[in-house]
């Protein structure tokens, strides 16, 4: 086989990204087809994270504190054999996504994909030979290329012969839908009425599971609602559409059905026209309002619970790699926040989003060692997601694989030396302030060219001034305008014996973003206490919008040993936030309540 690169040269890129991408970015990458290896490299020192997840296979990369900075895309391999494309992604707004996808059928063995980090912003990833997963053969299903939809079925069409296959979730995708079956692999018949409102897939040889609804509010991608009516072995699925909808198709695979617009259009384009993802009035019901979503200690299950009886679709999210529950005709409460998860929780992380003004969607991500072992509705008006670790699934045939994590070494320390640690005056009590990003790295970038370097270093100066004025001994990472590793940042905190560190930066979304404006603070594991002192601090010094405390594996917060915190003081890309950051006042009250907020924290911890 030739060996053929794939390569993202920043050279020839930097045309199409907005500023934003400029600053803690993938400078390079390329794909060697013929060893099966990855290759990539940050302008930041980095920690990929990575996991497998199942159905499809794909290995995907996590690379925390880098932004892509350009919409999403793929990159096919053509002769990369069974590895299919490679997906570039913003997963957060702290986190860029790398996703290595499979051709149906085959999958890795987690334990032999090697990491090596040649230094901390250059790695490599080895795949090992993908193998084939054994499936039972399939009938001959309708191919992408399926003639137009006509309003009536083909004629002569056999008899069906006894079931075989069994429909379990539908689930809304970032290319459509997907249905998701058991047994055999279905075929698929299609259809559009005349007055081209409506679509119908018809699957022979298929039943539908109890847990499935059967009338489901979508509101996505042109579809208004999708209904299931089973007759005999046959069962159909009606999506309800604008009579301008593209047409849609089925694509089979062993795994199930993946629905995608016909003629190449992408499902994100539909929902871009104007009134596509909202429903019919007269099919609109009365919002569902999630009032709160907890996990029973002791039980392993998260319940999701509403003001009024509720429909929802759930299965792994091919974007995002985590499991995703879709929560159909339901709005958030107002300052609902998810479950305090520490570190024996079954769930790694949890996130909770208003899709749209009529869809509700919860990510999670199960802790090592633990499945989904069933989703289900609790009683009407809550839905129980039954967590199990470390035991077989009851139920094999439905069994949802739970992502196999991948371990990845520490990258190579900064060869930046850090600075000399001062010894501590007089008893006095340490505190470390890590202005982000420096020298050649500018962190984000916002509206009218503003740095985040120059911003954060003007906070985190005024920040210590505050505290030394109250008797705190303060140690910044850096003072002035200098590079510094991530590494190093670290090793300052760890040497100084500093009772806790806080690391300020500031946001960014990518263009066309600037309404998102807020306040996020960030912890690891010991920083829950100080982060939430500092962010209501904050808050009550600015008034700025809040968009709460939250927990995320950063570098500088997995790495240090004392409580520590990442502040987000705002969005540099945010029409508002931009205002507040330039703004030499707002600067001095953000210090302020930054260092209140640390005061507090340290007089608290004192009378424990």
């Amino acid at each position: 086989m030739k060996h053929f690169p794939y390569s993202l040269l920043l050279a020839a890129s930097l045309w199409c990204l907005p500023a934003s991408a400029l600053a803690a970015r993938l400078e390079n990458w390329q794909f060697d087809a013929r060893q099966n290896l990855l290759e990539f490299t940050t302008d930041i020192d980095v920690q990929p994270q990575a996991q497998l997840i199942p159905d499809p296979t794909r290995l995907v990369i996590d690379l925390p504190g880098v932004r892509l900075g350009r919409p999403s895309y793929t990159q096919s391999i053509p002769d990369g054999g069974v590895i299919r494309a490679i997906r570039f992604g913003q997963f957060d707004p702290q986190t860029m996504r790398i996703v290595i996808e499979l051709a149906p059928g085959y999958t890795l063995d987690p334990g032999r994909v090697r990491f090596r980090g040649i230094t901390a912003r250059r790695w490599t990833v080895q795949l090992p030979t993908p193998t084939p997963v054994a499936v039972e053969p399939a009938p001959i299903a309708t191919p992408p290329s399926s003639p137009p939809l006509s309003s009536d079925p083909t004629p002569g069409t056999p008899t069906p012969s006894p079931t075989a296959t069994t429909l379990e979730t539908i689930r809304v995708t970032a290319d459509g839908f997907f249905l998701r079956t058991n047994g055999r692999a279905p075929q698929v018949r299609q259809s559009r009425s005349r007055d081209r409102r409506q679509i119908t897939l018809e699957l022979p040889n298929t039943t539908v599971a109890a847990s499935v609804p059967r009338d489901q509010m979508i509101g996505r991608y042109g579809v208004s609602r999708i209904q299931i009516v089973q007759e005999q072995t046959t069962t159909r699925l009606i999506f309800n559409v604008t009579a301008d909808s593209p047409d849609w198709q089925g694509i089979v695979s062993n795994r199930g059905v993946a629905v995608v617009p016909a003629g190449g259009v992408s499902a994100s384009s539909i929902d871009s026209r104007p009134g596509q993802a909202t429903p019919p009035t007269d099919a609109t019901p009365r919002l569902a309002t999630i009032q709160s979503v907890s996990l029973e200690s002791g039980s392993g299950r998260l319940l999701i619970r509403a003001d009024q009886p509720v429909q929802y679709t759930a299965g792994w999210d091919r974007t995002t790699a985590l499991y995703r529950v879709t929560i159909h005709s339901a709005q958030l409460a107002d300052n609902l926040s998810g479950p305090n998860l520490d570190a024996s929780s079954p769930i790694l992380q949890l996130r909770l989003r208003q899709e749209d003004p009529r869809t509700v969607v919860i990510y999670l991500q199960p802790a090592a060692g633990v499945q989904i072992q069933e989703v289900r509705q609790f009683d009407q008006r809550a839905i129980a997601l039954d967590l199990m670790r470390s035991r077989p699934v009851l139920t094999p045939p439905t069994a949802i694989t739970p992502p196999a994590s991948i371990p990845v070494p520490e990258p190579p320390q900064s060869t930046t030396p850090p600075p000399t640690i001062p010894p501590a005056q007089n008893g006095r009590v340490i505190v470390v302030i890590d202005p982000g990003h420096g020298g050649r790295d500018p962190g984000a970038i916002g509206i009218g060219g503003v740095y985040e370097k120059d911003i954060v270093l003007d906070i985190s100066r005024k920040v210590s001034a505050e505290l030394s004025r109250q008797g705190i001994q303060v140690i910044m990472t850096r003072q002035n305008d200098v590079e510094l590793g991530l590494g190093a940042r670290v090793q300052i905190a760890q040497q100084a014996n500093a009772a806790v560190f806080v690391s300020i930066h500031a946001n960014a979304m990518p263009a066309g973003r600037s309404d998102v404006n807020g306040l996020e603070t960030y912890y690891f594991s010991s920083g829950l206490e100080l982060a939430r002192s500092i962010h209501s601090s904050i808050l009550q010094m600015t008034g700025m919008p809040d968009r709460r405390v939250k927990q995320a594996r950063f570098y500088v917060l997995r790495n240090t040993t004392m409580p520590s915190v990442l502040v987000e003081t705002g969005f540099l890309t945010g029409a508002s936030d931009i205002r507040r950051l330039t703004d030499e006042n707002f600067r001095s009250q953000m210090a302020r309540g930054i260092a209140q907020g640390i005061m507090q924290y340290l007089q608290v911890s004192a009378k424990r």
